[in-house]
């Protein structure tokens, strides 16, 4: 799980960011960043505890680096055998995020270099919502690594989680890295 400002980031939702604290919606809001809807609070299982249905969250993408912009593109997938309602992707920069940000719907920032997003509803063996956004960086590094991992599933077993793990490793050269 996410924690910013003593804030534990649970999922994001379309409109709204759940947390695990008794935090009021404005304390959230200025903890994720601005964008996010209002909060509520919930308790919710991580990635793979068992306490659900089986699924297996997949992601597959494309990163790239040019004059400290960082395109991400990320297609989340599930490749079954249930049904998802909803998860929750994390990106991890090893860059500082600018300021300011231009963020999909559905996405929140949740801490220097770190950005989390719903996937929407995942299908069996189908794709989830196309997440697609350019990060502005505080500087402007020669090479920024990427770490993308589901920060919530809704407490499902996936029992594959090398295909929803990926580190990528992108240069200042705007060239595209798949993942």
């Amino acid at each position: 799980m996410a924690s910013v400002a003593g804030v534990e980031v649970v999922a994001v939702r379309r409109g709204g960011v759940v947390v695990r604290s008794a935090a009021v919606a404005a304390g959230v809001l200025l903890a994720v960043g601005a964008g996010a809807g209002a909060a509520g609070t919930a308790a919710a299982a991580g990635p793979g505890t068992g306490a659900g249905p089986e699924a297996d969250v997949a992601y597959h993408g494309r990163v790239s680096l040019t004059q400290g912009r960082l395109g991400v593109l990320l297609v989340p997938a599930n490749d079954g055998p249930a049904a998802l309602p909803n998860a929750t992707v994390r990106l991890r920069l090893s860059a500082e995020l600018a300021d300011e940000q231009s963020l999909p719907e559905g996405c929140a920032r949740a801490g220097a270099g770190q950005v989390v997003c719903e996937t929407g509803r995942l299908p069996e063996h189908g794709q989830g919502r196309h997440i697609g956004m350019w990060l502005r960086l505080k500087e402007r590094p020669s090479e920024v690594t990427l770490r993308i991992d589901t920060l919530w599933n809704g407490g499902a077993t996936d029992r594959n989680i090398s295909n929803n793990e990926h580190v990528v490793l992108a240069l200042d050269t705007g060239d595209a890295y798949a993942f």
